[in-house]
């Protein structure tokens, strides 16, 4: 109990007091049996080399409540079938058009910005979801969702927290009572559950190919036939979170970083200045970004989204001198093992060179895995990466952000990590 207490109160710091013990930590409470593992070649294994060995953890079964079966929850041959029927939608050559939508939406918000004014106070964590969540509605629902952001977004974070208590001694009883945060954690539900379907019966109706994700979902076929309505919002909603939560957050802690760190901030305007030199940028203007997307892994360094990846064994499992037992769940963090100054030196600091060639060469592969890796990789990587930089290569070109005076900086991990105050920012206009 005093185990799940404590990680319920500082999940981050108990990970890294975990890690202090060696590549191995075990903990043991009421019979149950915990792992963390912390070395780039063991989480290889656990990732990739001996995938089978696992399935999701206890966290990731709880999320059920609000992705139902989707990619990020469901396990083995509904797995495979829905991840094969979803690919297509990440194919290369559908991102030249999720690109256009991506730098137009982030144009409208530096337009946006403009009417606020020079020295305009926002809160950049709802700013960068408000338009993450425009372009996944656009690229991949051709739905228009960015006047319901506010309402699309308190409801998430309902539901984020609704999975967090259930995660806590008691949480899936007090889910059963009428309590005013079981209410509020089934309205939301209720919210999100209610703009995909409308989207999916927009599209039923029609019987229109938009070539988006829920057109292409509704017409997959393979062996076992099509869809149902529950498989397509299962699979919508999971990338209609996993697709702007993320990707938000990531934006977030970058612009707060280049407010921290000057020398790098005007760098990466440098970049700017000569690739763009003011214009839009495109798809094929990534490989010429190679500073901002450096800019941006080394964000996701310190503040990866995905924090910690849990799995359950399923079969006895072999590791050094160790057998972990079937039953016990292994944690890999992505925040701890991004933070191990035996790979990263100086760990704290904010150093996008970090990420030239030569300094990735020297490091482990596994030393970084912000989007997890193996079979069960985030299928949406490209699609992020590609979003991350054409939105923080539009917006940075003409503006930069500076923390309000007194603004708490604090991480708050839910299923993702979040900034837990916001991040009220001022925008300035550069000259």
């Amino acid at each position: 109990m005093q185990f799940v207490l404590r990680f319920g109160a500082d999940r981050l710091g108990f990970l890294r007091e975990m890690a202090s013990y060696g590549d191995i930590a075990h903990m043991q409470t009421r019979g149950l049996h915990f792992y963390l593992i912390n070395h780039p070649e063991l989480i290889q294994d656990v990732l990739v080399t001996h995938h089978r060995s696992f399935v999701k953890s206890r966290a990731l079964q709880v999320a059920r409540r609000l992705l139902g079966d989707g990619l990020l929850t469901s396990e083995g041959e509904l797995h495979l079938r829905q991840r094969r029927l979803v690919q297509p939608a990440f194919h290369r050559q559908r991102m030249a058009a999720y690109s256009q939508v991506m730098a137009h939406r982030a144009e409208q918000t530096a337009e946006r910005w403009q009417e606020l004014g020079n020295g305009a106070a926002v809160d950049m964590a709802q700013e960068m979801m408000r338009l993450t969540l425009a372009i996944v509605g656009k690229a991949l629902f051709d739905a228009d969702v960015e006047g319901e952001a506010a309402e699309i977004g308190q409801a998430l974070t309902e539901a984020l927290h609704a999975v967090n208590r259930l995660l806590l001694p008691g949480g899936e009883l007090s889910e059963k009572l009428p309590l005013p945060a079981s209410q509020r954690a089934e309205q939301a539900r209720q919210r999100l559950d209610a703009t995909i379907y409308r989207i999916i019966a927009q599209r039923r109706a029609s019987e229109e190919d938009r070539g988006d994700l829920v057109s292409m979902l509704l017409a997959a076929q393979d062996e076992q036939g099509g869809m149902s309505d529950v498989q397509v919002r299962d699979e919508a909603m999971t990338l209609f979170l996993a697709g702007h939560e993320t990707t938000a957050n990531a934006l977030t802690w970058t612009w707060y970083l280049l407010s921290q760190n000057p020398a790098e901030e005007r760098r990466l305007h440098k970049e700017l200045d000569q690739v763009l030199a003011g214009r839009t940028p495109t798809l094929d203007d990534l490989p010429n970004l190679p500073y901002t997307r450096m800019v941006l892994s080394e964000a996701m360094r310190l503040y990866p989204p995905a924090y910690a990846i849990g799995r359950q064994v399923v079969e006895p499992y072999p590791v050094r001198d160790y057998v972990i037992e079937p039953g016990a769940t292994v944690f890999v963090s992505q925040y701890v093992m991004h933070r191990d100054p035996r790979y990263w030196f100086d760990f704290e600091r904010f150093d996008p060179n970090r990420w030239t060639p030569e300094a990735q060469a020297r490091r482990p592969r596994f030393s970084y895995f912000p989007f997890s890796a193996g079979p069960r990789v985030c299928i949406g990587e490209g699609f992020a990466w590609t979003e991350g930089i054409l939105v923080l290569a539009a917006l940075a070109q003409r503006w930069q952000a500076r923390l309000v005076l007194g603004q708490p900086v604090a991480l708050e991990p839910l299923i993702t990590l979040r900034p837990k105050h916001g991040m009220r920012m001022t925008l300035h206009r550069r000259g």
